[in-house]
């Protein structure tokens, strides 16, 4: 039987060895899961998981590779990856790479052969939390002391997110959309552009007066790492624009309007990671396979008298995934459309956001 090398020690204690894949450096991260079957390469490129180790509960991963064509980034930035099964034989006409080898090239540590059961029922019951991956031979205590040193980040957002602003465009296009990056998916970008509109993707650093001077038709909030009270920057930017421009919020967007509005955030005790949750639209009654991908909530209770009022409520938790303000003509949604989980269920969603801006183009 092969040796184990590597093993994962979180801060409570608790180990799980196994063996190396992709890149062989030591790095602290919280321990999440997700749930998802297939996209194992979209989840590895969605900065989104910034600062995190993903364990994958279905047990084979890497048995279609890697191909150039469906990253939602241009440079991933997971902290790691656990997996009960690696295959590092890939069966796709379409692939380019292995799994391993692009967590390779991109520091991103790999780790093999545990029991991914026992540790997802271990995050479920008693809750995310940090780890380490590192080398079978360091001692425990040692390996605990490098966690409680590790500071935890606060500045996810701003180390993905784009540094100056870019285009993406579209042939005849109808719409002008500025999108605040906060660490965006590049398949918003291409939905965007499938509905019409130009895209400027701006970083999360930008002013009010300069989205303005661009004289946009609608403003665009994106996903993120982290904890959304730490883009103080873009929630500022979401108070002094809400009413000029529509507005809609995906995910960390979405939780930054809930801040701008005044409402509250909260930490959930393991997050929604996968491709499986249902949302009820309360509008129409309607249900929607979601994809998702957030460790952060909004407080509904919090929500009387700001302004917006809850659209969308999770099946599963109850939790808060859909809002709007229709008077400002700002929605927002904590789930991803872009994700096709439905695979179509929520694609509608980018139609709402054509519509608001047919509709204050015509009447102001």
């Amino acid at each position: 039987m092969k040796r184990f090398d590597r093993k994962l020690v979180l801060e409570d204690g608790s180990t799980y060895c196994g063996h190396s894949f992709g890149a062989k450096g030591e790095r602290v991260c919280e321990v999440v899961f997700n749930t998802s079957m297939t996209g194992y390469q979209e989840l590895v490129s969605d900065p989104s998981y910034t600062d995190q180790f993903v364990v994958m509960t279905y047990p084979l991963i890497g048995n279609y590779g890697i191909t150039d064509e469906d990253f939602e980034s241009k440079a991933p930035t997971l902290g790691g990856l656990i997996v009960r099964d690696y295959n590092d034989m890939p069966s796709n006409f379409r692939y380019t790479r292995t799994l391993g080898e692009l967590l390779e090239e991109n520091d991103m540590p790999g780790l093999y052969g545990i029991d991914t059961r026992m540790l997802t029922r271990s995050i479920r019951d008693i809750g995310a939390r940090r780890g380490i991956i590192t080398d079978i031979d360091t001692p425990n205590e040692e390996a605990l002391a490098r966690i409680s040193a590790a500071p935890v980040p606060h500045d996810a957002v701003f180390r993905v997110a784009c540094k100056k602003r870019w285009y993406a465009r579209t042939s005849n296009h109808r719409f002008s959309v500025v999108a605040v990056d906060c660490g965006i998916k590049l398949n918003i970008i291409r939905s965007l552009n499938r509905h019409g509109c130009n895209v400027t993707i701006v970083p999360p650093t930008v002013t009010a007066e300069e989205i303005m001077f661009m004289k946009p038709d609608g403003v665009f909030l994106s996903n993120g790492p982290g904890d959304p009270e730490d883009v103080t920057p873009v929630i500022e930017l979401i108070r002094r624009l809400r009413g000029r421009y529509p507005m809609f919020g995906i995910c960390l967007g979405h939780q930054m309007i809930a801040l701008a509005y005044g409402a509250q955030t909260y930490k959930l005790k393991f997050g929604h990671r996968g491709g499986n949750h249902p949302v009820r639209d309360l509008g129409t009654g309607k249900i929607e396979m979601t994809s998702q991908n957030h460790s952060y909530a909004v407080d509904a209770r919090s929500l009387e008298g700001t302004g917006l009022s809850v659209t969308h409520l999770n099946l599963l938790d109850h939790t808060v995934e859909g809002m709007a303000c229709p008077q400002e003509r700002v929605f927002s949604v904590q789930y991803h459309p872009e994700s096709a989980p439905g695979p179509q269920d929520s694609d509608h969603l980018f139609d709402r956001f054509i519509a608001m801006m047919e509709e204050a183009r015509t009447h102001g």
